[in-house]
């Protein structure tokens, strides 16, 4: 996997057996033991996934919470301080730029985290 990047992660990811494949320009694990086996895991007990690749798009200052707002499918004045939604960036005609999690810190600061292939075309749209 030539010009791949790896995620802080990589070295766990491999020690524990992991597939690795090759996703949004990461080199990411695709499954550990069975797809069915970690399907059960994850509706009887947890599963964790590696995020690290994703990217992330700080917001803040006095016009965050409304900036936050008007840039995407949620009402960010309606999201706690700590609270984080799933929301999507739209075109001015309704379709999907992309979806993303608003994590909110405050009134005036926001993380976004998006998709890491759309973190290019995602930062453009804000």
């Amino acid at each position: 996997m030539a010009n791949v990047l790896r995620t802080p992660l990589y070295d766990e990811h491999v020690k524990l057996g992991a597939t690795m494949v090759e996703f949004a320009g990461y080199e990411m694990p695709i499954q550990y033991t069975s797809i069915i086996e970690e399907h059960k895991a994850c509706r009887t007990a947890a599963g964790l996934f590696d995020v690290s690749h994703m990217g992330e798009i700080e917001v803040e200052g006095p016009d965050a919470e409304k900036f936050v707002s008007y840039i995407s499918t949620w009402n960010a004045a309606l999201l706690e301080p700590y609270e984080i939604k799933y929301a999507e960036f739209l075109y001015p005609e309704g379709t999907v730029v992309d979806d993303f999690f608003i994590y909110k810190y405050s009134a005036t600061k926001f993380l976004l985290v998006v998709n890491a292939g759309n973190y290019d075309k995602d930062l453009a749209w804000v």
